[in-house]
């Protein structure tokens, strides 16, 4: 079961690459990678302050679900030896045609981060961002991340938050509400006018709905298809409590919340002042950091 889980989680993402839905241009383009990179860092501004890319010039840097490649091409922009890895062929193909487009050097390949495929201690840096959360096995590759690292190396790791204003009141509370208004043929363009949220998505919630209507709603299934797109068949999330002792290997681990995207708070929402905005997402953001040290 566990192996036809991860096989759906593959064919999710590689049917959806992460982050390619914020830009207009042509997939592959520099034009795409250009607005893809401008949206993560206007609406994620903390990710260059915490990473420190300029810290890791001349270090080995693995970095585990690469995405679209915008951190991976940060790190090489600054000097560190980069490896990239990814569940999905779709994502490997675009970062490599990324890398390109710059001219600079990476290793990447398609891998599991449940069994990554390095010997013991090979790299100073293990990067993780909004990954660790879609994989069965979250432990597993916790662990892998431990063993991979060279002794005094470092974790970065980002998974959801439980304890977020997204999770306890936009997920749980304000769309569970919504979604049974998915139950009428209006509904979709309702929601649609309410939130801003992308009317085909709203149509594959509706669909889902009307098969079943208690199956969507459970806890676990209604994370997953309210996080990172309908469809989603796995996404979790956890306390600075419970994300500590996933780390109880490394000999210290701190935790470090972040994102509080303004646009799921109703009617006030915009018009909160970026620094009310930060105060808030150190609390409540979605975005749960955990940096480690072997």
């Amino acid at each position: 079961m566990a192996q036809d889980l991860k096989t759906r989680v593959h064919d999710f993402w590689q049917a959806n690459p992460c982050g390619s839905k914020f830009a207009d241009a042509e997939i592959g383009s520099r034009e795409f990678f250009d607005a893809v990179e401008r949206h993560r860092y206007r609406t994620e501004s903390h990710i260059p302050a915490v990473i420190d890319f300029p810290r890791w010039r001349d270090r080995d840097v693995i970095e585990v679900g690469c995405g679209l490649g915008t951190d991976a091409i940060n790190f090489a922009r600054h000097g560190a030896r980069y490896t990239g890895v990814d569940l999905t062929e779709a994502s490997i193909a675009l970062v490599e045609k990324r890398f390109a487009l710059e001219g600079l050097p990476a290793g990447l390949r398609v891998a599991d981060a449940e069994a990554l495929p390095f010997a013991d201690e090979s790299f100073d840096l293990f990067y993780s961002h909004g990954v660790l959360h879609h994989t069965p096995d979250t432990q597993r590759a916790i662990d892998e991340a431990h063993r991979v690292l060279r002794p005094g190396g470092t974790a970065m790791v980002m998974l959801y938050h439980r304890s977020s204003y997204n999770y306890r009141v936009n997920i749980m509370t304000l769309r569970r509400l919504g979604v049974r208004l998915l139950g009428f043929d209006w509904g979709p363009r309702l929601v649609r006018r309410l939130t801003g949220e992308d009317e085909a998505r709203l149509l594959e919630l509706q669909q889902a709905y009307r098969r079943d209507p208690r199956r969507l709603l459970a806890p676990d299934e209604f994370l997953n298809q309210n996080t990172d797109g309908a469809g989603n068949p796995l996404a979790r999330v956890y306390t600075r409590r419970e994300a500590t002792r996933m780390f109880a290997r490394f000999r210290e681990a701190r935790t470090e919340v972040h994102f509080l995207n303004k646009r799921w708070i109703p009617l006030v929402g915009r018009f909160l002042p970026q620094t009310v905005e930060r105060m808030l997402a150190s609390r409540w953001g979605w975005h749960l950091w955990i940096v480690a040290k072997k």
